[in-house]
């Protein structure tokens, strides 16, 4: 009996260690854009930086395009190209709102049923620029539906990551070359 309570204790501390953890989908003193209309951020961005991370490294000519599935959910098609390899790289995941549909607080899945967030935390009105935190400070994109973003937007977006903590100077400049 010992050892069944032992084990649905630690059972539970499990799942509740990750339950918690996962809930944590956007960093301290950001806050996600509200309203925000998902038909109008739908289609082609292109990352213009980015803080570094294992599945972008070495990627230049770095896009989104957001589509939505059969299912509701969102498709997410990644696209990059090595600068070592010389070779196209593609990743093509989902996504899903983590509350209300009209928060731009979301959680993105490339690995099966593993989550994390997605956050737009700046967007102008035609959403042409936005600036997209992670669940944490190690995460952070600036995004243009052009392969530039003009310098007062750029500065803003700086000027917002740096408040809530993000060192903006570690930040990735993407290079637009390639077709």
């Amino acid at each position: 009996m010992k050892i069944k309570k032992l084990f649905s204790t630690s059972l539970l501390s499990i799942v509740g260690f990750f339950t918690f953890n996962s809930c944590s989908t956007i960093p301290d003193g950001a806050v996600a854009v509200r309203p925000f209309k998902v038909e109008k951020y739908l289609g082609k961005w292109y990352e213009i930086a980015r803080l570094d991370f294992k599945y972008e490294r070495g990627l230049n000519n770095t896009t989104a395009e957001y589509s939505v599935r059969d299912d509701g959910k969102i498709k997410v098609d990644n696209k990059g190209y090595n600068t070592e390899t010389k070779e196209w790289k593609q990743a093509v995941g989902k996504a899903k709102f983590a509350g209300d549909k009209d928060v731009a607080m979301l959680k993105v899945s490339f690995f099966g049923p593993f989550y994390s967030g997605y956050n737009v935390i700046a967007l102008d009105d035609d959403y042409k620029y936005a600036l997209v935190a992670g669940k944490n400070l190690k995460y952070l994109w600036i995004l243009s539906r052009e392969t530039t973003i003009p310098d007062d937007i750029k500065q803003n977006y700086l000027k917002t990551a740096e408040s809530i903590g993000y060192k903006t100077s570690d930040l990735l400049w993407i290079v637009h070359d390639k077709k």
